[in-house]
């Protein structure tokens, strides 16, 4: 059978300063804390997971349905190259080359000779500040707008009637050639505009990244016959070395779009996705209202991606620094980031503490697929994670359609006479059951299906992945017995439109998904 593993990296979603914030200049920054109070932040999908359990975050459920901890990095640095490369095993011992007075006369000299255009700016700037204030200079010139950040970055700016798109990236791929050795920054950057004044940044950026200077997770696997599929600018973070697939993105929307198809795929190996909205569009621009709507947008989707993991995927959540929003600083911060592992075979409500490097992640992924880690960094916290009664094989529709049937014969029904059971599938493989209770006030009543769920509510759980529905007349069993509205609404609730609901008898059911049920449903994420 294939074992996939799926990670998701939330850019810049950093939970708190590292314990040497004070040498970056980060002191107080934290990311999550920022957003997390804002009114457009709603996150019950990594709420269950365990986000909020995680030590120094506050706040978590009783029965978180993943492992996690809190990762401190080791290398030095707080970008997302090398926050990157150390998920993927990489530790870098001294931080790449920054520019804070610009790149020294020599290096653009050689840039000018070698693209035969004129440099403006040349200094740390902001990206929309930038071309607001060379824009249009740029346009009357032809002069390419360069410009740093406090990363280690070679950014350059130009208008796409100016400099078409695919001459940029030519210019790009010269400074990378360029670019290397003492002044070997971890990442040359296309940043194409349009428009008139005020111009505007287009989803045409592209990032051309120095390749990791020792082994990674990504060699090791690649090199042992695993698939290394990439989503978003994974594939740019380590200049395409060892990445078997690469899969743009526009967006965040985009990029979990993606990953959902993915999730549809017999693939043999890991899925890396990078999400660079939350930094890129709403951690740099300080936007804590942004950041936070993004955060419940994803969380929606994952909601979505996780009925589709099977039985020997596993997931894991991360990130690669911090930008909090809320601080006066446009840059990265050196804060912890979050590790959250989901899979049927991991032990819920696993807390695996504080763990010295983000290269734990690295060591566990080659750990679950057997592959020797060699001498790339981190140590395999999968061992303390995985679960025995993890190992219990889910129960088929057949045998949920036998444990509804079973729920039906308790119904108490002495008014329609009309009995209905239901067997709830947690994504954990807890099953719950329920019938339905009548009352001679008909208001009262409840359904099997609602009974089902609020057992489990009660019980802790809030993450689910199927129903099966079985009811008829007292004696006999319909061949089709549809959830009431108000069921169907309960059902919207917790669930995405993925959710699976199977209807019939043991031995003839069929599967339906949410979405067709219930169309255009309205939900929580309505009222918000």
């Amino acid at each position: 059978m294939n074992k996939r593993v799926f990670i998701i990296v939330l850019d810049s979603m950093g939970i708190g300063q590292a314990p040497d914030a004070a040498l970056f200049g980060d002191e107080g920054s934290d990311t999550l804390k920022s957003i997390r109070s804002h009114e457009n932040f709603y996150c019950p999908t990594l709420e269950e997971l365990g986000l909020f359990n995680i030590e120094g975050v506050g706040g978590g459920v009783k029965n978180p349905s993943a492992a996690f901890c809190r990762l401190r990095e080791t290398s030095m640095g707080k970008d997302s190259t090398i926050g990157h490369w150390e998920i993927a095993g990489l530790i870098s011992e001294k931080p790449l080359p920054t520019y804070p007075d610009g790149f020294p006369p020599e290096v653009i000299e050689k840039f000018e000779s070698m693209t035969g255009r004129k440099v403006l700016c040349n200094k740390p700037y902001s990206g929309t500040d930038v071309i607001r204030d060379y824009g249009e200079e740029h346009v009357k010139t032809g002069a390419l707008i360069v410009y740093t950040s406090a990363d280690s970055v070679f950014q350059i700016a130009a208008h796409e009637d100016v400099v078409p798109v695919p001459e940029l990236y030519k210019i790009c791929e010269e400074a990378r050639e360029l670019l290397q050795g003492e002044h070997g920054v971890g990442r040359v950057i296309a940043r194409p505009f349009t428009g008139e004044y005020p111009f505007t940044r287009t989803a045409n950026r592209h990032d051309f990244s120095l390749q990791p200077p020792k082994t990674t997770m990504l060699d090791l696997l690649k090199k042992a016959g695993y698939d290394t599929l990439s989503v978003g600018k994974i594939y740019d973070l380590y200049g395409g070395k060892s990445v078997s697939e690469l899969n743009r993105t526009k967006n965040n929307d985009d990029g979990m779009e993606k990953t959902l198809q993915m999730a549809d795929r017999d693939f043999n190996g890991l899925c890396f996705i990078n999400l660079v909205d939350f930094d890129m569009t709403y951690g740099h621009r300080n936007d804590v209202p942004g950041y936070a709507k993004a955060m419940t947008a994803f969380d929606r989707q994952l909601r979505r991606f996780l009925p589709k993991m099977r039985d020997e995927d596993l997931l894991i959540i991360t990130a690669d620094h911090g930008c909090d929003p809320a601080t006066p600083s446009t840059d990265h911060s050196r804060e912890c980031v979050p590790m959250i592992l989901y899979g049927k075979h991991i032990r819920k409500g696993t807390d695996l503490g504080v763990r010295n490097t983000f290269a734990d992640i690295s060591a566990t992924v080659l750990d679950y697929f057997g592959v020797p880690k060699e001498d790339t960094a981190g140590e395999s916290f999968l061992p303390q994670c995985l679960s025995e009664a993890g190992c219990v094989e889910e129960p088929s529709d057949e045998e949920l359609m036998a444990m509804a049937e079973k729920a039906r014969e308790n119904a108490y029904t002495p008014y329609s006479h009309f009995r209905v059971g239901a067997a709830l599938l947690t994504t954990e493989g807890k099953v719950f059951t329920g019938c339905n209770i009548e009352n001679a006030s008909y208001t009262p009543t409840v359904c099997a299906e609602r009974t089902a769920f609020f057992k489990a509510v009660s019980e802790g759980y809030q993450s689910f992945a199927k129903i099966a529905i079985v009811g008829g007349k007292e004696g006999e069993t319909a061949a089709f017995c549809a959830p009431c509205g108000v069921c169907r609404q309960v059902m919207a609730e917790f669930c995405g439109p993925d959710f699976i609901v199977i209807l019939g008898k043991p031995g003839a059911c069929r599967e339906y998904r949410l979405s067709e049920l219930l169309p255009d449903s309205f939900t929580k994420t309505d009222l918000q």
